[in-house]
């Protein structure tokens, strides 16, 4: 309650392991709290609007263009900060591990907050406004390091071992789901310039001014979500319950320097992570600008916001549903990887193939670009909470949100890397589509070649039996 943080005695483990040669003969008193669903529910809201403020302006580019002076590369600067934010995250995950989630969670609110108030002034002066949206996308990329990484941790503080998998997923892919969300109220609420050129002479001087109308009413509207999204985190949002529902969650855990060690020389873990984190990282940067890329297969602003809807929804379910399914048949994970990047090579190199039909000589109709490209969204994000799962399976005892903002940075990182080349060559983006099949094979061939371990499970189903 309040904004107090947690004490020392609040954040000592509540289960020692035993010394070696000694059974534990207290049983582990363990219990679930209905609470732990308003956490879970409050962490993905504040995750979804997170994802619709990255993801805002790509899919409205070309108003975007029309309405404040922007060009493509400022789009794609925009887009960019998302990836930028994350560049503090050691100071973000150390907040976590000493502090609790609560603080770090209040504080990315804040920054949601306080992003959105600046984007929302409404200003006449084009120039100046242009940086205060600079600036509101930067702070709302500052809260990505704890929205993007804390979902493990969240799920092993508050749910129980066979929910966990399930948890993580909702608190991991919500920030997915209000990418999605923002390819359908963007294009829906915000009309495309070429909208007004049908119209008469006389109106068309003031579409521009229309245009910026509708862009400023969203503005507000996200802004009056995060404020009452922050205030009741501020109001109620403990770091951890009373009890723990699992043995993993009240072990003894890794110290922050210790568990960063562990992980940056770990061969196992960096060779998982950099599976997650080149493909994720690639399709984000690359879903951001979705508009741009299917512009010259004369797809609309509209259809493209409906292709990156479905694929990020797709992702979306199934990666719930897969997670469901991993929390009732455990030790499936690498497996269930396999094949999603299976799916998502062929696809990805589907779609590839389409978008270059003067060479290939492929059909290209609206249901195959839209069937390949949501394909795509659907096995990368749908892997997304099953790579977190296997993240904090392979390096157990170390923190959960140590674990995944590491792994959460180099994925933004790839994000970043690409979304900056994209900056120098924003019109020939051929290119960008063959990153995104290499990746996913990429991806495909370093999990076959993993070797996988579940030392957090052996610790819930043995030692607590």
């Amino acid at each position: 309650m309040g904004a107090a943080s947690s004490t020392e005695a609040e954040r000592e483990p509540l289960l020692v392991p035993a010394p070696i040669g000694t059974t534990n003969s207290q049983p582990v008193n363990s219990r679930v709290y209905g609470r732990r669903w308003l956490v879970l529910t409050q962490f993905s809201l504040l995750a979804l609007m997170q994802g619709m403020v990255w993801n805002f302006w790509g899919p409205i580019q070309n108003s975007a263009i029309k309405a404040y002076g922007f060009t493509k590369s400022d789009i794609a600067v925009l887009v960019l900060w998302g990836p930028v934010g994350f560049f503090p995250w050691l100071l973000f995950m150390w907040l976590m591990d000493k502090r609790g989630l609560r603080a770090s969670l209040l504080l990315s609110a804040f920054f949601m907050l306080l992003g959105s108030v600046m984007r929302s002034i409404p200003l006449t002066d084009l120039h100046l406004r242009r940086w205060l949206i600079h600036g509101g996308q930067f702070l709302n990329g500052l809260a990505g390091p704890t929205i993007m990484s804390a979902g493990p941790f969240l799920s092993t503080t508050w749910f129980a071992p066979d929910q966990r998998a399930t948890a993580t997923a909702v608190a991991s892919l919500f920030s997915y789901l209000g990418g999605a969300a923002s390819f359908i109220v963007g294009p829906l609420i915000v009309p495309a310039p070429n909208d007004s050129q049908t119209s008469t002479t006389t109106a068309a001087p003031l579409s521009f001014t229309f245009i910026r109308s509708r862009i400023q009413m969203v503005l507000y509207a996200e802004l009056a979500v995060i404020a009452a999204l922050f205030a009741t985190v501020l109001i109620y949002f403990p770091s951890r319950p009373p009890m723990p529902p699992s043995v993993a969650a009240a072990s003894q855990r890794l110290s922050y320097r210790s568990s960063i060690c562990r992980l940056l020389s770990n061969f196992r873990f960096l060779m998982i992570a950099l599976a997650y984190a080149v493909p994720t990282g690639v399709i984000a940067g690359w879903s951001g600008v979705l508009d741009m890329v299917l512009t010259p297969a004369n797809v609309s602003q509209v259809d493209a916001g409906w292709i990156g809807f479905w694929s990020i929804v797709g992702g979306c379910v199934v990666g719930v549903a897969m997670a469901r399914f991993a929390d009732s048949i455990r030790g499936m994970l690498k497996l269930i990887l396999v094949l999603m990047l299976a799916g998502a090579s062929l696809s990805s190199t589907w779609f590839t193939l389409t978008c270059l039909s003067t060479i290939t000589h492929l059909p290209v109709t609206a249901a195959i670009l839209y069937t390949s490209c949501i394909l795509v969204g659907v096995f990368i994000n749908s892997s997304v909470p099953i790579f977190f799962e296997l993240f904090i399976e392979t390096v157990y005892p170390v923190p959960e949100g140590i674990t995944c903002g590491v792994v959460t940075f180099l994925g933004n990182l790839a994000a970043g890397l690409l979304l900056f080349f994209l900056t120098f060559y924003p019109t020939n983006l051929s290119w960008l589509n063959w990153c995104v099949t290499g990746s996913c094979l990429f991806s495909l061939v370093t999990v076959l070649f993993f070797r996988e371990s579940y030392d957090r499970l052996y610790l819930d189903v043995f030692v607590s039996v």
